[in-house]
């Protein structure tokens, strides 16, 4: 593979300014400084010391092919895989050695792939235990959020979480993380399986949040969906960063055309 291409644009760190959150609170958008990331499985290097920066407020992503190391990234931003190199400052703050459940109560929260979602409970129990941070303390106004993003979650809200649809557990998975209230969220191929439509209301759903001054940072197979919605981009490949910039210049990208969208 070649080596990694720099984006056009210049890369700053950032300060997280007063943006509105979901939920129905107000907090400082969140900023992920990572410089130098590097993973291991065994003596397998997934992640090869990868720089990222996430800007306050924006949607970033994060694409690349199967196997490429996107959800190592995600996983050890969140604590549950150990960093052989690298740093993570958080809002300002080193997080790159803290516990899991550190991290989570920092505000960043993570949509595992796969959904994760409590099958044998009932989407209302699901949606109470996303607040768990908050001392489980999940008010209306909450659930009124995630309702107003996913009405079919209120119209199933007694109904238990296994007998959703996949795009429904999807919504589900995404709507406990938001109960939470995150100051960034991590979501890790929220497409995956899903109908077409279905991933068009699932990405209408990632602008709306985001509108609300949420910061995304979007793991994605699906390069053209995530590219079209994030403000900046990156390619990853083999674990190495192989390209990064805007969003828009990274779908007119000639390697990116001819690699991940067949033209």
């Amino acid at each position: 593979m070649s080596a990694p291409t720099q984006s056009p644009e210049t890369r700053t760190s950032s300060v997280g300014q007063n943006a509105p959150r979901p939920a129905g609170n107000a907090s400082a958008a969140a900023a992920l400084e990572v410089r130098g990331l590097t993973v291991h499985y065994g003596h397998i290097e997934a992640v090869r010391g990868i720089d990222l920066t996430l800007e306050p407020g924006g949607i970033t992503a994060l694409v690349g092919a199967n196997g490429a190391g996107k959800s190592t990234t995600l996983l050890a931003l969140s604590g549950l895989l150990p960093k052989l190199a690298g740093s993570v400052v958080f809002n300002g703050e080193d997080i790159t050695r803290l516990a899991p459940h550190q991290i989570v109560a920092r505000g960043i929260v993570q949509v595992p792939e796969g959904r994760a979602i409590l099958t044998t409970m009932t989407v209302r129990e699901n949606l109470e235990l996303g607040a768990y941070r908050l001392g489980g303390n999940a008010a209306a106004k909450d659930f009124d959020y995630v309702f107003a993003l996913f009405p079919r979650l209120k119209e199933r809200l007694d109904g238990v979480a296994g007998n959703l649809s996949g795009g429904e557990q999807q919504m589900l998975a995404i709507a406990r993380a938001l109960m939470a209230k995150p100051r960034l969220l991590l979501l890790d191929e929220p497409s995956m399986g899903l109908a077409p439509i279905v991933v068009q209301e699932i990405f209408r759903a990632l602008r709306s949040i985001n509108a609300d001054g949420l910061t995304l940072f979007l793991v994605e197979q699906n390069v053209r969906q995530a590219l079209k919605i994030a403000q900046r981009g990156y390619v990853l490949e083999n674990g190495s960063l192989a390209l990064s910039g805007s969003g828009k210049e990274l779908l007119n990208h000639p390697r990116v055309l001819q690699a991940y969208l067949g033209v």
